[in-house]
């Protein structure tokens, strides 16, 4: 069967009778019963009862007008993506991230992105509490846990890179200090700790659930320390300054390790929570501008470019 085919039985049965199936389709009604006797005699089935009044479909009429209808709106998919590759992606992406993130690898990419496609404008917010994406007309998140909570359901959660959380500390506070030896001296230590969402929750931000092997469960260390905030950039400056050990993701102080500033601490124990997700409201028909940024975002951070740089040797 051809489209024309497929138009014609759609015509036929969606006017009943074979007259105004013509006129919608621009032809003289003798071509459309003769087409029609045609493709009945090549797939030897009767499509439709004739009468005086009205053309009805049998049921292997109906068959084929369901089929029909599928095939139609695949051969218009194709047609609009194929137009839509031909263009120039243009438009506007609207994203959500949090700052930390956002600013340090998340812009930078995003900079590169839009000189590769100079016809796509983006708006980036910066937060630290994930919006309601469809509701506030977001088409993504990058964000550092995947979808949870009620939203899952409505959500398209994709990781784009993978990333873990670890132990660290000053030169200067290992070299007054010393270094934990295992994962029992740690609560003996001064550690900073971040509250992340401050008082909102009953969470304990003092016990850190860390993995040595990430497919077994974790020890839980409640650790000690007097100074604490929900700020990560102000305890990450406490602990350059030499005043505790901290928990800190690795996209965030990969730089601080690759210059020295910081040292891994007990390196063979982390807490691997906090990869990196693509989240975004589900949609039928994913824009091309949108399937763009996520390949693209996904060849950026897909080998976690934080984790190339190797660690410096403590010299305390």
């Amino acid at each position: 069967m051809q489209r024309s085919d497929l138009e014609l039985v759609l015509a036929v049965r969606d006017h009943g009778s074979l007259a105004a199936a013509a006129r919608s389709l621009d032809v003289a009604p003798p071509v459309v019963t003769k087409r029609l006797a045609a493709l009945e005699a090549r797939l030897a089935q009767r499509l439709f009862q004739r009468t005086t009044r009205r053309v009805s479909p049998t049921a292997e009429g109906e068959t084929v007008c369901a089929r029909a209808v599928d095939l139609l709106q695949g051969f218009t998919a194709l047609e609009a993506e194929l137009q839509e590759r031909k263009s120039e992606p243009t438009g506007l992406i609207r994203l959500a991230a949090t700052f930390g993130f956002g600013r340090l690898w998340l812009g930078p990419a995003l900079a590169q992105f839009q000189e590769r496609y100079p016809r796509i404008d983006i708006q980036l917010q910066l937060t630290e509490q994930l919006p309601d994406l469809a509701l506030e007309g977001f088409d993504g998140a990058i964000w550092l846990w995947s979808a949870r909570g009620p939203q899952a359901a409505q959500q398209v959660s994709r990781r784009l890179a993978s990333n873990q959380r670890v132990l660290v500390a000053a030169p200067a506070y290992l070299q007054k200090h010393g270094e934990p030896g295992d994962l029992q001296d740690l609560p003996k230590h001064v550690c900073l700790i971040v509250r992340e969402n401050g008082n909102a929750t009953r969470q304990r931000f003092d016990i850190w659930p860390l993995h040595r092997d990430p497919d077994k469960a974790a020890e839980l260390v409640r650790v000690r320390g007097p100074l604490s905030s929900n700020s990560g950039e102000l305890v990450r400056d406490w602990c350059l300054e030499g005043r505790g050990i901290m928990l800190r993701s690795l996209w965030d102080i990969a730089p601080l390790l690759a210059s020295g500033q910081l040292v891994r601490v007990l390196p063979e124990w982390s807490m691997p929570d906090a990869d990196i997700h693509w989240l975004a409201p589900y949609r039928a028909d994913v824009p091309r501008r949108i399937r763009l940024l996520i390949d693209f975002l996904l060849l950026q951070f897909h080998s976690a470019p934080w984790k190339s740089s190797r660690p410096y040797a403590a010299s305390y």
